[in-house]
């Protein structure tokens, strides 16, 4: 992997790591290669081995004047607390299947 393009989704890291095989001389094998092979880098895409990479960033908020008593930044929080739950709760594909 080329540490001046870090890999930010599952298919570049599917790509990745069969590439990586192919520089050291390995042949690839197994159900990613074989969906590589028949589909190419669609086949990488449209269905990824690789668990998704998640990059979060973080940023400060001040809170609105026009909410003094309701803090908009905590249900943000909450609501993403929720949203991880939720992710690890259901399977992987499953999960990314049901956003597409």
């Amino acid at each position: 992997m080329n540490r001046f393009w870090p890999v930010r989704e599952a298919a570049q890291a599917d790509y990745e790591s069969l590439r990586e095989q192919v520089l050291q001389g390995i042949r690839p094998n197994g159900l990613m290669a074989a969906r590589f092979e028949r589909f190419g880098l669609a086949g990488l895409i449209t269905r990824p081995f690789a668990e998704p990479v998640w990059l979060v960033s973080l940023r400060g908020a001040t809170r609105p004047r026009w909410s003094p008593h309701v803090d908009p930044r905590l249900e943000a929080l909450a609501d993403g607390y929720l949203y991880l739950l939720a992710s690890l709760a259901a399977p992987s594909h499953q999960h990314l299947e049901s956003q597409r």
